[in-house]
């Protein structure tokens, strides 16, 4: 039996909590810190009603601890994005299999209905709550005088907006109570009620929210029936004849494809330039579409693979099928891999050009487990398997630090004699600020480099110093910003360069005269 005065005590404080922590501050520990506070607050308060989660549930506290309490480590754009979605979407699965505990064995179709489900109980479940513990309320109070108190609030909050609104026509029309109206909002502090009544409706919707999805994990979760557990959602209607003439005619151009990429590109220099390209040419071409063609290729087995209706014969031939067609992708995304990797020697590395990297390496894995699972039969798994490489990909972007490892990257290349450019450098987030800083005494490459690289930091420090300036509160408290702020208090100001903004742009002079421009960037995607 759900108590209802502690779910609503529980949800209530927990709204107060989102207001203390976040309100006009920027997000820093405070969001691992709230997010610990809901699996807290939720796992105590049902289990206090004998509603305990199941083992395998409790299994996702791992990655969900994980990811939030990396974003308020990494502030690189798309890795603090990955590190926020995958906290809220490991939040959903913990409260849909709250009590059942079959996440790892949900399909697509059940992350998808499943998500819809929960978002439905956040918006309609409290409603039926209250109306559930009021009928039960007023059943038990047959024989007891009903209470004062919750008229009274009623009639006060009625009251409230009617006499702000009378209170506003009558200062209008008369300057002495209006000013009198005004010494009395001074004195209680009111002038800043509008924001207070805000506040409290955004407690409270937050507090509404999080009842309803503690309702579903409380209720719903243990009744986990999967989607074609039982019987398939689409019957098998292709035969197989039409989809090993769709499988072979793919495979035949990609055996051509992968013909022509043996003979060109991983032939050499000399094989490209009789063709009339350069390497860079080359190379600039076509990654984008070889990691396309991989990603329908992935679905285009997946989709023939649960609309065919095949024999045991059929099924050996089909799965040899998707083998052949799985290691052409491969050796495409070898080739994918090979030109964006060139591209990085010729021009450099970027954010766009590392996130591909780490991606094609994760999809190559992706392809394989496909063709594993069709094998063993097990294509339910696939989910499983998308959500492990989704969750590899972000987990990379954290471990990798895609900042540091770019600033690393083009220091070493510009160590062979490449330009270094500084302004893109000077862009990234405060990621790069310990990478940059270890750069500036590195013996390893030229003077010119090392300039770069300290006119790189000059340049991140003035276009970013408002913020690492400014004083935040402890809920605030993020690792870069911090470590960044440190590294600048002890190198502050470097001496024998100069600064001058024009124009909102920035300008820096090393000793030697050299003048560079903290906006002049050369790298594009």
């Amino acid at each position: 039996m759900l108590n209802s005065k502690k779910l609503w005590r529980t949800t209530l404080l927990l709204g107060l909590a989102f207001d203390i922590l976040f309100w006009d501050k920027v997000p820093g520990i405070s969001f691992p810190i709230f997010i610990a506070l809901i699996l807290l607050a939720g796992i105590l308060v049902l289990s206090d009603s004998g509603i305990r989660p199941n083992k395998r549930a409790l299994g996702l506290i791992l990655p969900i601890g994980f990811f939030a309490t990396m974003t308020f480590v990494r502030a690189e754009p798309l890795t603090t994005f990955l590190n926020y979605s995958l906290t809220f979407v490991f939040m959903a699965f913990f409260a849909l299999s709250y009590t059942g505990g079959r996440w790892f064995s949900y399909s697509l179709s059940d992350y998808v209905a499943g998500l819809f489900k929960l978002a439905g109980s956040a918006l309609g479940g409290p409603l039926s709550f209250i109306n559930e513990t009021r009928k039960k309320r007023d059943q038990a109070q047959t024989t007891r005088a009903p209470s004062r108190l919750i008229p009274i609030l009623r009639g006060l909050l009625i009251a409230l907006p009617i006499v702000a609104i009378f209170a506003s026509l009558l200062s209008s029309a008369d300057v002495v109570f209006a000013q009198r109206m005004d010494d009395f909002i001074k004195i209680f502090k009111l002038e800043d009620l509008p924001e207070y009544i805000f506040r409290g409706i955004l407690i409270f919707i937050i507090a509404y929210i999080l009842l309803g999805i503690l309702l579903h994990a409380a209720r719903k979760s243990g009744d986990e029936k999967l989607i074609g557990e039982e019987k398939s959602l689409l019957a098998p209607f292709l035969g197989f004849t039409e989809s090993s003439i769709v499988l072979g005619s793919v495979l035949l151009l990609f055996a051509a494809f992968v013909t022509i990429q043996f003979q060109y590109f991983f032939g050499g220099n000399a094989n490209i330039n009789i063709e009339g390209y350069t390497y860079a040419e080359y190379a600039r071409r076509g990654f984008g579409e070889l990691v396309t063609v991989a990603v329908f290729s992935l679905f285009l087995f997946l989709g023939l693979s649960s609309i065919t209706r095949r024999s045991e014969k059929e099924r050996k031939t089909f799965s040899g099928l998707g083998i052949f067609l799985v290691l052409l992708v491969l050796v495409m995304l070898v080739s994918a891999f090979q030109r964006l990797t060139l591209y990085e020697t010729i021009y450099g590395f970027s954010r766009l050009r590392t996130y591909p990297h780490i991606f094609m390496i994760w999809l190559g894995a992706l392809l394989i487990t496909v063709v594993v699972l069709e094998i063993l039969r097990k294509q339910r798994a696939f989910a499983l398997a998308m959500t492990i490489a989704i969750v590899g990909f972000a987990a990379t972007l954290n471990f990798l630090n895609v900042d540091a490892f770019i600033v690393q990257q083009n220091v070493a290349r510009s160590a062979g004699g490449a330009k270094l450019d500084m302004a893109y450098l000077a862009s990234l987030s405060n990621d790069a600020v310990p990478a940059l800083d270890a750069a500036m005494d590195k013996t390893s490459v030229s003077h010119v480099t090392r300039e770069s690289v300290t006119v790189s930091i000059i340049c991140h420090w003035y276009q970013n110093e408002s913020r690492l300036k400014e004083t935040r509160p402890w809920q605030s408290f993020h690792l870069s910003h911090s470590e960044a702020t440190r590294i600048y208090a002890e190198i502050n100001p470097i001496e024998g360069y100069t600064v001058n903004s024009d124009d909102w742009y920035w300008h820096v002079t090393a000793p030697g005269g050299r003048e560079y421009d903290c906006s002049d960037r050369f790298i594009f995607d």
